[in-house]
């Protein structure tokens, strides 16, 4: 099985902090690998053609950003940069 995961969060994927499943915009699951990868380099076009910044690690984690969009953290009085982030799982 394969999955692709969107993840929108003030963090980037690789970190998957406790809880970082409740900023999973969109999950797509896969029989077949080839339909999975084909989901996934949708996705990235998609991420790339909207956002300015990208990183990869691992060959799994993607993160997309623009320093444009942050939102306000009130605990640490200060802008937090928004991620778009794409995991790819073969389980």
């Amino acid at each position: 099985m394969y999955e692709v995961i969107y993840m929108k969060a003030d963090y980037e994927p690789w970190w998957a902090f406790e809880g970082w499943e409740e900023f999973i915009m969109e999950k797509a699951e896969f029989d077949q690998e080839d339909q999975a990868r084909l989901f996934l380099e949708k996705k990235l076009t998609e991420l790339r053609r909207k956002f300015p910044k990208e990183e990869m690690r691992n060959d799994k984690y993607w993160a997309f950003w623009s320093v444009k969009e942050q939102c306000y953290c009130e605990s640490c009085e200060d802008d937090l940069q928004i991620f778009h982030g794409i995991i790819f799982n073969i389980k």
